[in-house]
């Protein structure tokens, strides 16, 4: 069955404006019990020290400075000893190109205030629903497109060289439609969605294609619930217009999924359809926007959480995907509703 067809066009133009920025805008501010936490973060912009070094011992003492830097992102423990790294550092530093692209950097990124802005109030967020959390130290680099954005409990790199605005020049070597979500206003919401994982229970013998879609949809909601005013768009990757081109059709993307029985598919190559990055999901249309069962799964789970209206770290801690599907009361929205 072909979905987006002309006869949702209107549809689709009204819906651009009603879903561009979220399905549900109650409120989209953060209450003041949330941004008045005693929290404040300091993003630390290491491209800046490592492509001012000029010597070994310049190297080392930056290594030294930031241990879990050099633990956990240059990975010194692969190197015999830290003078070999920081000799390897020297080098890649001193090249010409790596410089033109620090350069690059620098130009496009002179100040980072905004993004440290929206990472401290996300921060105060997670920390609010999960007292447990604790801050991560956060630093910017220049990998040379090797590294995007590395998440762990203690730290977080940003390599801002893959956020280098669309029109430069430098670009990663990725398809373009996964090129295209590698932009500043991406930042904060895919290191939200990263973090998520960390609260995200699952049921490790549940393999099924459902299983998969519950659990990118509790990311997703994560990730709205912590930064509520943030666009759907830099939250899945998806363009306002396929946003509310997938409402409009959601009906059929809905009857595709049940027609085809695919809830509980457990084949990992039929899985990867709906679930894996795409450029679209064809099994359904080569229309519909890649990564389609990811889509369904956050309404599912939305609509999980507001009929059952349970606490976001309830609702994270909840490994059982049929059981959420299932409570949901999900109903594929009318392109009139």
């Amino acid at each position: 069955m072909r979905i987006y067809s002309s006869r949702y066009l209107y549809f689709s133009f009204l819906l651009i404006l009603a879903f561009a920025c979220g399905k549900k805008e109650e409120s989209c501010e953060l209450s003041d019990d949330i941004l008045g936490q005693d929290l404040t973060l300091k993003i630390d912009r290491l491209e800046q020290d490592f492509f001012s070094a000029k010597s070994v011992e310049e190297f080392n003492y930056l290594l030294e400075a930031h241990p879990e830097f050099a633990k956990e992102y240059l990975q010194m423990d692969l190197y015999t000893s830290q003078d070999s790294l920081a000799s390897e550092l020297l080098a890649i530093h001193q090249d010409s190109a790596m410089q033109i692209l620090a350069d690059s950097v620098a130009g496009s990124f002179p100040d980072i205030s905004d993004v440290e802005h929206e990472l401290e109030n996300a921060f105060k967020a997670i920390k609010y629903y999960f007292p447990e959390f604790q801050v991560p130290k956060v630093y910017t680099f220049v990998s040379g497109f090797n590294s995007d954005l590395v998440v762990t409990d203690e730290l977080i790199v940003i390599g801002l060289d893959y956020f280098l605005p669309p029109t430069h020049s430098f670009q990663p070597e990725l398809p373009r439609y996964m090129a295209e979500r590698y932009d500043k206003p991406y930042i904060v919401p895919m290191i939200v969605l990263a973090v998520s994982a960390r609260f995200n229970e699952t049921n490790p013998a549940d393999n099924t294609l459902l299983a998969e879609m519950i659990y990118y949809g509790k990311s997703y909601h994560f990730t709205k619930a912590i930064m509520p005013c943030t666009s759907d768009q830099f939250i899945i990757g998806y363009t306002p217009e396929a946003i509310a081109e997938s409402f409009a059709n959601e009906e059929f993307i809905w009857s595709h999924f049940i027609e085809n029985e695919l809830l509980y598919e457990t084949n990992p190559f039929e899985i990867r359809k709906y679930i894996g990055e795409a450029p679209f999901t064809d099994a359904i249309s080569t229309k519909a926007p890649g990564r389609m069962g990811r889509w369904l799964g956050w309404n599912i789970v939305d609509d999980y959480q507001f009929n059952q209206d349970v606490p976001l770290d309830v609702l994270m801690a909840e490994p059982d995907a049929e059981k959420i599907f299932r409570e949901s009361g999900y109903r594929p929205r009318k392109p009139n509703q």
